[in-house]
């Protein structure tokens, strides 16, 4: 029997060098960050008739790693098709 070895999705972060990995994880935090007050500053911009739900709810979510942010942008504005329509 060959046992082949199986790559998680991660498989290039174990193949790194510790001081690979430190130089990467200050881009992380970076990006996080971008995202996280895009979004803030988003949610507290926005009516609340272009948010799904309510925005304390979403003000609260955009805290979370990236899933928030991208939850956010993704689910939690509505979009105004009238002022596409010219």
């Amino acid at each position: 029997m060959i046992k082949r070895k199986i790559r998680c999705c991660c498989w290039w972060w174990w193949s790194l060098s510790p001081r690979q990995k430190a130089a990467l994880a200050p881009a992380g935090v970076v990006v996080q960050v971008v995202l996280a007050g895009a979004a803030g500053a988003d949610v507290a911009s926005r009516p609340a008739s272009q948010v799904r739900g309510a925005e304390w709810r979403w003000a609260t979510l955009v805290a979370v790693n990236y899933a928030g942010p991208f939850a956010y942008f993704r689910w939690g504005r509505r979009r105004d098709n009238r002022a596409d329509a010219r």
